[in-house]
């Protein structure tokens, strides 16, 4: 199954991934660089750079700064990824910049998952939110 994370909201994408693939199904998702998180986006790149400094190479916890990595991060927070289910359903998941050519079906969007149902209208994506965090 292909999904596409063009203007989602990270977490509540993230949540319905997370339950289709713990039931099973292997799930791509493309645009992964276009997903929102919603806030100030000052503060949420804050939040995320004290993820990203609390670890290290050599002693975790290591946190992702590419869009890609970082929204297969948020998903993996949505399974039992210590289980083995949930080990199992982390591998079906992968998660791409863009859209590759080999991906030959028509993505499913989901509509609840959209940043037009929430009020708050300041958001950042995580393209932004990875160059805020170092990635050139």
């Amino acid at each position: 199954m292909i999904v596409d994370a063009k203007n989602m909201i990270a977490g509540r994408l993230a949540t319905r991934v997370a339950k289709l693939a713990l039931l099973g199904n292997t799930i791509q998702v493309i645009n992964a660089e276009k997903a929102v998180i919603t806030g100030k986006p000052q503060m949420v790149i804050d939040k995320f750079l004290a993820k990203v400094r609390k670890g290290s190479i050599r002693k975790g916890p290591y946190y992702p700064r590419h869009p890609d990595r970082l929204l297969r991060r948020i998903i993996r927070g949505m399974l039992p990824h210590r289980q083995e289910k949930g080990k199992l359903a982390y591998k079906r998941v992968m998660c791409y910049i863009g859209a590759p050519a080999e991906l030959k079906e028509t993505p499913v969007i989901f509509k609840e998952s959209d940043v037009k149902k929430v009020k708050r209208t300041t958001y950042i994506t995580l393209a932004d939110l990875s160059v805020g965090l170092g990635v050139k």
